[in-house]
């Protein structure tokens, strides 16, 4: 793919949004495969809100929920080293916890708990982090363990959580030691406030999350935007815009956070492309049965798993709410990755979902260009 055919494929997805639809200020996508030759890579528009400072192939990008493959990728390692089996009780590494799920449930979004909770207006200080945990430990879960997927940003918070815990360390230093050092992922880590050089502006302000609460969709609260007063109002840059993560989490969970360019991120695909090469962080057996189909359609543990019409495989990976993905084919050694700011728009944003199949219907069928 290069810039020309991305530039196409954004205006077909447009044309095929509802009206009022509007193109992200920016989208790159990359390509990489196992045989170690160069990343393919095309990059168009603007990393800022003013189209002043154009999308670079250095430029780092807010991962949104793309953080959950990272996740589920060291809980990989973990479970290779022993230092986590997946039919563990979570209480075993976060006592409070509710009795009865387990890691493998909650990597299948089967453990019950709510999809989405506002944490930072839940608590009394959202900046007590600690209390921010306890909250989640003691919400009563939403669905009965175990009878059916929903999908839920609380329990990838706990399977951070889980990670740090089984590792010993800091979420971000145990990102660091299990996927990002070993694999050479230099730009991988989590944002803050004042790391915003060649960062993608990921938001114009808080106004989607504060629209999710004031209409209730897609997850109904007991919340509206006025029972938090702590609303960003300038465009979000460098630090995460998952409201969670940023104003109840510190900018650090295993649901959002995490931060990198699309060549690491096309780097990291590969790998999982060919985990069986990667036998000194990834057991071939921990591979097979994290990268095995079900119970739920579409699902794995901890990967989604994408259809592409006349493509035999599925395509394993995630999407992230402001325009990410990162999808690979078991065995097959190749990777594809989406990065956009598709909240970065004069009108109605394009579907994140939209953009990533036409991503993967492209690349797996090609025009020529890779």
């Amino acid at each position: 793919m290069n810039a020309e055919s991305l530039a196409a494929l954004v205006d077909e997805v447009v044309a095929a949004s509802p009206p009022g639809s509007t193109p992200p200020a920016g989208v790159a996508v990359g390509v990489a495969t196992r045989d170690g030759g160069p990343l393919r890579m095309a990059t168009i528009g603007w990393r800022d809100a003013d189209a002043s400072l154009p999308l670079t192939d250095t430029t780092r990008h807010d991962l949104a929920s793309v953080t959950k493959v990272v996740t589920t990728a060291c809980l990989m390692t973990l479970v290779s080293a022993r230092a986590v089996d997946l039919d563990d009780e979570v209480q075993h590494f976060l006592p409070a916890a509710h009795s009865g799920i387990t890691v493998r449930d909650l990597l299948l979004h089967r453990g019950g708990l709510w999809e989405w909770y506002p944490l930072y207006a839940a608590v009394d200080d959202p900046t007590d982090v600690d209390a921010v945990h306890a909250f989640v430990d003691a919400l009563p879960g939403r669905y009965p363990r175990g009878q059916a997927r929903h999908y839920s940003d609380l329990g990838f918070i706990q399977l951070g959580r889980i990670v740090a815990a089984a590792a010993g360390s800091s979420l971000p230093d145990a990102v660091a030691e299990l996927i990002a050092f070993p694999l050479g992922l230099r730009s991988l880590r989590y944002g803050s406030p004042d790391d915003a050089d060649d960062v993608a502006t990921s938001a114009l302000d808080d106004r989607v999350e504060m629209t999710m609460l004031d209409t209730g969709e897609p997850y109904a609260v007991p919340f509206r935007s006025s029972d938090f007063a702590g609303w960003r109002t300038a465009p979000v840059t460098g630090s995460v815009n998952d409201g969670n993560a940023f104003h109840a989490l510190g900018g650090v969970s295993g649901h959002a956070g995490l931060f990198a360019t699309v060549d690491d991120l096309a780097t990291l695909g590969a790998a999982l492309a060919a985990a069986g090469e990667h036998d000194d962080l990834w057991a071939p057996p921990v591979v097979a049965e994290f990268y095995r189909p079900g119970p739920d359609t579409g699902q794995s543990l901890g990967f989604r798993r994408y259809s592409v019409p006349d493509v035999d495989t599925d395509v394993l990976g995630h999407t992230g709410f402001v325009g990410t993905g990162i999808g690979f084919v078991p065995d097959a050694g190749i990777a594809a990755v989406l990065a956009s700011n598709r909240l970065v728009t004069s009108g109605t944003p394009v579907s994140s979902v939209d953009l990533w199949h036409a991503v993967l219907n492209q690349t797996l069928h090609g025009d020529g260009d890779g």
